[in-house]
């Protein structure tokens, strides 16, 4: 059974923040077994096939999409439109947006690194802490999905993912 499958989704604003936390937590103390010495190994599967990447690139990709989902909201809070996925891209085009989020943060050291996410992921919980169950999952935001969803596909999700890869890494390299 797989992480992802242990998992309900969420779709109460008590449930993502759970769901953020759990995963979070888990990927961190994962995160925390990688050897320093190796944390611009490019020994792990990218976001493109064919390509590899670091476990620094992982968490700067993991960084990338908090900040995201940070800037979406943030765009809608002030009555903006938001550019799904980001301005410049589209949804067929995730691994260019991972690679640029492998570049945006490739001058960060690992401990940065780690910051970084903590710090984004503090803004998340804080942002999402400050909204009603009813305007996280009470209508549809973008699509069909609800605020929640799109936060949970772009926040736990992904924090779930990385530790499946993480995991796998240490256990073949370690």
């Amino acid at each position: 059974m797989t992480e992802k499958s242990r998992m309900a989704v969420p779709s109460s604003k008590a449930e993502l923040m759970a769901a953020i936390a759990t995963t979070y937590d888990r990927l961190t103390a994962d995160l925390a077994r990688v050897p320093t010495d190796r944390v611009r190994e490019a020994s792990l599967a990218g976001h493109v096939a064919g390509t590899m990447m670091s476990p620094a690139d992982l968490v700067a990709y993991l960084i990338g999409w908090n900040d995201l989902v940070l800037k979406w909201l943030d765009r809608d809070d002030r009555g903006e439109p938001v550019d799904f996925p980001e301005a410049g891209f589209k949804w067929n085009e995730l691994g260019l947006l991972a690679q640029k989020f492998y570049r945006d943060h490739e001058a960060l050291d690992w401990t940065s690194l780690l910051a970084r996410l903590n710090e984004a992921k503090i803004r998340l919980v804080d942002t999402i802490s400050a909204r009603s169950d009813a305007e996280l999952y009470g209508r549809p935001w973008y699509g069909k999905w609800t605020k929640g969803r799109m936060i949970q596909f772009n926040t736990s999700s992904p924090y779930a993912n990385a530790r499946v890869r993480i995991r796998k890494w240490l256990k073949e390299k370690g």
